[in-house]
């Protein structure tokens, strides 16, 4: 994913979810998708839909993190 495109992204999650920890950072062998961030807390992945240009974002939530 291009910089400017992370920047956007980076913006964007931290108006709607009014959080400005959130962090949208480039993957390290991978640039079809970003990761985010709440500081050092790994959220979820983003990919760009390169077919219609739109983002999807992708959060897994594991069993232990609900008790």
């Amino acid at each position: 994913m291009k910089p400017e495109e992370i920047r956007k992204l980076d913006a964007y999650f931290k108006r709607v979810f009014q959080n400005p920890r959130l962090e949208v950072k480039a993957r390290p062998r991978k640039d079809d998708s970003a990761e985010v961030y709440v500081g050092d807390e790994f959220l979820g992945i983003v990919f760009k839909d390169e077919d219609d240009g739109d983002y999807n974002f992708s959060m897994a939530i594991l069993d232990v993190d609900l008790a």
